[in-house]
């Protein structure tokens, strides 16, 4: 891929898709050099979709209860996802678990955003997880997609602080804020060239980043 080309992107979505929202509104800014080639979702119907054809991105349902199995139904993702010919994948919200031959075919091209502080917190419940332990600060984090669930090299990090009153539904408010801002930056690098996996790592400018990637200032209201 070069530098100066518009990087292709594919999206993929489960729901209201909040996150491909952000993305569009940084394209139509001017923030990303890329072109949205697609929109995928595993469940028909969802907002996520209408954002899509809003935004004139050709929005694709591949509804995972058509398939046998998650190897079937990740082979036939594959297939619609390459028909785009993408220089990026990105998970906005997909509530998928990958098989590793999906992920191994674009390793170093796939990134993902998760509502913790990674390695903390992987899976579900981020939030309600985060209060039950006590916590002080929460937060979320973009990175490179592995064969391990959340558990692929973090590209950049966001905190936020858990405050005595919160609840999961106001947290989970305040760090979706941190998301809108972080997922289009990880994008953007990427587009940019700046960003790149390289030996199991998340490389930016050049330099090795570290377990938790780069971390973000972010408001402590």
């Amino acid at each position: 891929m070069s530098v100066q080309s518009r990087t292709r992107v594919v999206v993929l979505i489960s729901g209201s898709g909040t996150n491909l929202q952000a993305l569009i509104n940084a394209r139509q800014a001017g923030q990303l050099p890329i072109d949205l080639v697609a929109v995928i979702s595993n469940r028909p119907g969802v907002a996520g979709l209408q954002r899509a054809e809003a935004a004139g991105i050709p929005a694709l349902t591949l509804d995972h209860k058509d398939f046998e199995s998650r190897e079937a139904f990740d082979r036939a993702l594959q297939e619609l996802i390459d028909r785009h010919h993408p220089d990026l994948v990105v998970l906005a919200g997909f509530m998928r678990i990958l098989t590793p031959e999906f992920t191994r075919h674009y390793e170093g091209r796939m990134l993902n955003i998760h509502p913790s502080l990674l390695p903390r917190y992987q899976g579900l419940h981020t939030h309600e997880r985060v209060l039950e332990a006590g916590d002080k600060e929460h937060g979320v984090t973009v990175h490179f997609v592995t064969d391990e669930l959340d558990g692929g090299p973090p590209v950049v990090q966001a905190r936020v602080p858990v405050h005595a009153d919160d609840t999961a539904e106001a947290l989970a408010r305040r760090v979706q804020a941190q998301e809108h801002t972080l997922y289009p930056l990880a994008v953007e690098w990427f587009a940019k060239g700046r960003l790149r996996m390289e030996s199991g790592k998340a490389v930016l400018d050049n330099e090795p980043l570290g377990p938790s990637g780069r971390p973000m200032e972010t408001s402590r209201r």
